[in-house]
């Protein structure tokens, strides 16, 4: 969900978070953004808005979807992860990825706008991160060995398929169609090899789309998103239809 214009007020998200909770929804995500293009006017920020959530609920997995780490601080991050997943008691997912300044959000702020750079930056960043979790910058995090990280990748684009397998979870968009995630988790599953931890494939699509060709192909997570401009109606009725209509 993004937590733009109407949803860009953290007390609804919570609130939006508690009712998904009780209708047996599993997880709540939002995008991560300093602004967007028009029409989109309001940008809430995701941490501040996740925290609300989190106070509200009791089960719900949460986590941003994802945070470009080529912008942030890793030090700041870690701190505010880990603070996070204890408010939460260990229910925060990190979605990283590269981002991108199609929406005036990098390069205007001093940011790395070539992709390689960002890439680099990305990788840096990730290790940086697991260190400080499981260092003497203390405390650490509710969650052992660490927090879990899902990379994104854009379909067909493969080098940040394989980036994914060195962590937790892929969040690959633009999928032509179930059997494409099928061919990633294949892909996957060479890269980790046996006696890997588990790993989670995420996938997200609109109101009403049957999640189970999707789980047929190796999803563990199927989302249903909302575009750039969610409103409050459209994700009630969502969340009141049930996990497995919404």
């Amino acid at each position: 969900m993004a937590p733009f214009d109407e949803l860009a007020d953290p007390r609804l998200v919570a609130g939006l978070a508690a009712r998904a909770e009780e209708r047996g929804w599993d997880g709540l995500f939002l995008w991560d953004h300093i602004r967007y293009s028009a029409p989109t006017r309001d940008v809430a920020d995701p941490w501040i808005a996740l925290s609300a959530a989190a106070c509200a609920t009791e089960r719900l997995v949460l986590g941003p979807l994802v945070t470009p780490l080529a912008r942030r601080r890793v030090q700041k991050l870690a701190r505010e992860t880990v603070t996070l997943d204890r408010l939460s008691d260990g229910r925060l997912v990190l979605g990283a990825g590269l981002g991108s300044d199609r929406h005036g959000e990098l390069g205007p702020f001093g940011d790395a706008e070539d992709p390689r750079e960002r890439a680099r930056l990305l990788d840096q960043g990730l290790e940086r991160l697991a260190l400080l979790w499981g260092s003497d910058f203390q405390p650490p995090p509710v969650q052992r060995p660490r927090i879990p990280i899902w990379l994104a990748a854009r379909w067909p684009a493969r080098r940040p398929v394989r980036r994914a397998a060195r962590w937790d979870g892929l969040f690959p968009i633009d999928l032509p169609g179930p059997d494409a995630l099928a061919e990633l988790a294949g892909e996957v599953d060479e890269q980790r090899g046996s006696g890997e931890a588990a790993f989670d494939l995420v996938v997200t699509n609109p109101v009403g789309v049957d999640p189970r060709p999707w789980e047929a192909a190796g999803a563990t997570w199927c989302l249903t998103g909302f575009g750039a401009q969610p409103t409050r109606r459209e994700v009630q009725e969502a969340i009141d239809a049930g996990p497995d209509v919404g």
